[in-house]
């Protein structure tokens, strides 16, 4: 009976033996999983591990290598296809000196109602004038050699001015449709050339229908129109420039003149500018 026993023991034990390796075959005894990792070869530390995914497991940090090259020198393809030779050397410069301006007044005053020449007065005023590289807005890129931004006297002074030749104004993330768009808009005012120092332009849209007109000139208004003895309103009215306005002169690293004339797209004013600045 006790050699039955043993006999039945010994075959039960044979048999889950037999059960557990079956088990292990399908996916490798943990002896042949370390022979394997042992003999795979190795891989780069930054490659995320196949088990990156599974619970529990965290994935290898990857690798930074911190480069000890110079960075590569600017070449033509980073410089806007607008932009002429020696163009971007000028992004960034600044020039402050003096402007002469004359204003020239118009009114409508006469018995026939036709205009006519009312006063002229000029002014010597504080200026500034600021080159930048082309704005952008909205997936488009101003299409000239810089961004201008001249400033003549303070905006609350008789004859002040401000030209602006480009600038970036935000609007609806949507579409008419209610899809989604870039909100930045790009509002260019001038076309500008410039080569060798040669600086030319032309205000060719003043976006007064957007509202959003920059290209200014300060003027005080009368209190009653054809009545000058009643005086004009305190602080002056901005007037936006009209649509043909001009820019001329030379703009270098070492400073800028420029003449510049136009009018208001009232018609009521019309003004000469000249100025002379060394870079800051």
């Amino acid at each position: 009976m006790a050699l039955f026993s043993a006999a039945l023991r010994a075959g039960v034990c044979a048999g889950l033996l037999g059960v557990l390796l079956t088990g292990c075959s399908g996916g490798g005894s943990s002896g042949s999983v370390a022979a394997e990792s042992s003999s795979a070869p190795a891989t780069d530390s930054a490659t995320p591990s196949p088990t990156s995914g599974e619970p529990g497991t965290t994935p290898p940090s990857p690798t930074v290598v911190e480069s000890t090259d110079p960075p590569p020198a600017p070449t033509t393809a980073d410089v806007p296809l607008s932009a002429p030779d020696g163009a971007a050397a000028l992004w960034g410069m600044k020039y402050s000196g003096t402007a002469s301006v004359t204003v020239d007044v118009y009114d409508y005053c006469t018995l026939d109602g036709s205009r006519q020449l009312s006063q002229s007065k000029t002014y010597s005023l504080n200026t500034t004038l600021d080159l930048g590289e082309p704005r952008g807005g909205g997936g488009e890129t101003e299409a000239n050699p810089f961004s201008l931004l001249l400033a003549v006297g303070q905006p609350s002074e008789a004859g002040a001015l401000s030209f602006w030749s480009s600038a970036v104004s935000t609007g609806s993330s949507q579409d008419l449709a209610g899809n989604p768009r870039d909100p930045n808009l790009l509002l260019t005012y001038w076309e500008l050339e410039w080569s060798d120092g040669q600086l030319s332009g032309r205000l060719t849209d003043p976006h007064t229908e957007e509202a959003v007109a920059l290209n200014l000139l300060n003027w005080p208004s009368p209190l009653m129109a054809c009545r000058p003895e009643f005086g004009d309103m305190p602080g002056g009215f901005p007037h936006a420039l009209a649509e043909g306005t001009t820019l001329d002169g030379t703009v270098g690293a070492g400073g800028a003149d420029l003449t510049a004339r136009g009018s208001t797209g009232d018609g009521q004013l019309e003004f000469r500018l000249e100025f002379s600045g060394s870079s800051a």
